[in-house]
């Protein structure tokens, strides 16, 4: 059983996600304390410009050949500070629409960019410079919320589901539930929540792959970055002995918690279909991967919610609903943001970092302990003014 901890005084707190699909920033307003989410404020997303996505995918390759992540080569130097400027942006942009100044909000929680994740090495990768975010913005920053999980032998990853409690804690909808975030990655929580919600059982972990498979066959055969709407996907036929032959791996069947790298799985395997039925497979197989998860969970789930991008997905849903036995729904129809979820989860890890309250649990990642983590940089010198 895990607690979410104590209560505490409420901060405000920005939070600012940029997942394996690098389509853009997506930064959410928080007023939280690290235990409850008391109310929820703006949110947006500043996308990317081709040449930031190709940038964050060079970074990828790069990153892909080295062996530890240290010595920072001055290429990938370059893309963090784009990256980090990229996010200052948001954060202003977030404060416009509020017509807050920088000195009402306590914190900035900035998850950076994923280039590489080897749990096997013992060992993940984000980049962006949270000292610079800090002086450009005047707001203290809390990133690096990873590292501290991997020393203590954990996956590093997933982070949100302790925000996945608090946030289906307060809804009290279901004593059991499943939430899936189809990111670039797909990864679920198992929540069993106890009479008075107080004490939760919790299990998270990868699925397999999500969006990025898709994105990356979309843009390879339609030259556009992810498969809209499921257009293409749906227009094909699922290959169904393609897709078993990609269920064959062993991943599947390990016992979480676990996690996947970006392109532990990639579109190889469907290469010579044509882009609609290669679309249609990988759809399938995404799908199948989501289904194998279930036999991790100690009990079924009473209902499953959705967030993250693939939930616009419609062949993705579609297929969903007709694989599971029971509800499937995008997180919205229970007041949720899907597409702010994460970013939000940020914030709320954040003002708990801060308070020294664990970010990651043995069921969540597998660390050791209940591991708390994150570093923080305070701000030296404003440069650039809010407008």
């Amino acid at each position: 059983m895990v607690k979410i901890g104590d209560q505490g005084e409420v901060k405000c707190a920005i939070g600012l996600m940029s997942g394996t699909s690098m389509d853009g920033v997506d930064a959410a307003l928080v007023y939280t304390d690290g235990v409850r989410v008391e109310r929820l404020g703006p949110s947006l997303t500043l996308p990317y410009t081709p040449e930031m996505r190709d940038a964050l995918k060079e970074a990828i390759h790069i990153a892909s050949a080295a062996a530890v992540p240290v010595d920072t080569p001055a290429e990938i130097k370059l893309i963090e500070q784009e990256l980090t400027d990229r996010h200052s942006e948001a954060v202003f942009e977030l404060l416009s629409v509020t017509g807050q100044s920088p000195d009402t909000v306590d914190l900035i929680g900035f998850h950076g960019q994923t280039i590489s994740h080897r749990p096997d090495r013992g060992w993940t990768w984000q980049i962006g410079d949270g000292g610079r975010l800090a002086g450009q913005t005047g707001i203290k920053v809390i990133n690096d919320f990873r590292a501290a999980d991997m020393v203590e032998g954990g996956e590093g990853a997933p982070l949100v589901p302790i925000y996945h409690a608090a946030m289906f804690a307060r809804a009290q909808r279901h004593k059991t539930v499943a939430v899936l975030n189809l990111g670039g990655v797909a990864n679920v929580t198992w929540l069993s929540f106890d009479d008075d919600m107080a004490n939760i059982q919790m299990i998270a972990f990868d699925t397999g792959p999500g969006n990025a498979v898709l994105d990356d066959w979309a843009q390879l055969h339609t030259n556009q970055s992810y498969d809209e709407g499921g257009n293409l996907s749906g227009r094909g036929i699922s290959h169904q002995e393609v897709v078993m032959g990609m269920m064959a791996t062993s991943y599947f069947d390990e016992a979480p918690p676990k996690s996947l790298d970006r392109d532990d799985f990639n579109i190889q395997a469907v290469r010579g279909l044509s882009a609609e039925d290669g679309a249609a497979t990988l759809a399938d197989f995404i799908v199948e991967s989501v289904v194998a998860a279930q036999g991790h969970f100690p009990t079924p789930p009473e209902a499953w919610y959705v967030c993250g991008g693939g939930r616009h997905n419609a062949t993705l849903m579609r297929r969903l609903r007709r694989r599971m036995p029971v509800l499937v729904d995008p997180v919205e129809v229970i007041g949720m943001r899907g597409d702010a979820l994460e970013a939000e989860a940020f914030a709320f890890l954040a003002v708990r970092s801060e308070r020294g309250l664990p970010l990651s649990f043995p069921e969540t990642t597998g660390c050791e302990k209940p591991m708390s983590g994150g570093v923080a940089h305070l701000p030296k010198r404003r440069l650039r003014t809010f407008r």
